[in-house]
């Protein structure tokens, strides 16, 4: 694998995230703000779980399950128009136009909905094969608890929900709550699957935070 291009990018907000639709293309963003919170191992961590992503080219991926949800979106939306204007009358009484309406309405929801399961799934995946790449699965479920709660314990960030897939973990609060649609798997749920991983490992590399900390605005101060 070609080595890819590393960026640091100066804000206190801890994220890391790829770029590149292949490994040849592909560049690693971290921010300073990572940098200075994650221990060393940490880091191998979260850089593991971005190789991965570049291994598997999920970037590609999700754009183009982005644009095939786009265009399922946008050929309803002119489905929704020829009901109007291109139905002739034998066609309006042998088919229900509520019947159409619903399908034409329903078809792209559930086009996003697909689009999203791929992308939790592709994170699920990268949490999977970074921890074996570097073989730190515990230190990367610590990396994840601790910049989801430094990412909660500040002010709210004005984060577009478009470029919530290039965040590590989702910069938005109640995540639990709509992860059928959010880009990215429940916090907890990732955590337990890398303890999971690191029981079949054999490999426990660090201290595990505790699992109350999974609850954002308690991680102590000295971690």
């Amino acid at each position: 694998m070609p080595k890819p291009r590393v960026a640091l990018i100066p804000t206190p907000v801890p994220n890391a995230f790829a770029t590149g639709r292949s490994p040849k293309k592909a560049t690693i963003a971290v921010t300073e703000g990572l940098m200075t919170k994650l221990n060393e191992s940490e880091i191998e961590a979260v850089l593991g779980h971005e190789l991965a992503h570049v291994l598997h080219r999920d970037t590609l991926v999700s754009a183009m399950a982005a644009t095939i949800a786009g265009a399922i979106s946008y050929l309803a939306y002119l489905g929704r128009w020829g009901i109007f204007l291109g139905r002739s009358r034998d066609e309006r009484e042998s088919t229900p136009l509520f019947a159409i309406m619903l399908s034409l309405i329903l078809i792209p929801i559930a086009a996003t909905l697909i689009r999203l399961a791929i992308s939790r799934g592709r994170e699920y995946k990268a949490d999977e094969e970074g921890a074996k790449l570097t073989g730190r699965p515990i230190a990367l479920s610590n990396a994840l608890i601790k910049i989801r709660n430094s990412v909660l314990s500040l002010p709210p960030l004005p984060v577009n929900p478009g470029t919530v897939h290039l965040w590590i973990v989702n910069p938005l609060k109640g995540e639990s709550l709509l992860e059928l649609l959010s880009t990215h798997p429940s916090l907890e749920k990732r955590v337990f699957k890398l303890r999971k991983l690191a029981n079949q490992m054999g490999v426990w590399d660090d201290k595990p935070i505790p699992l109350e900390y999974l609850k954002p605005r308690r991680l102590p101060w000295f971690l």
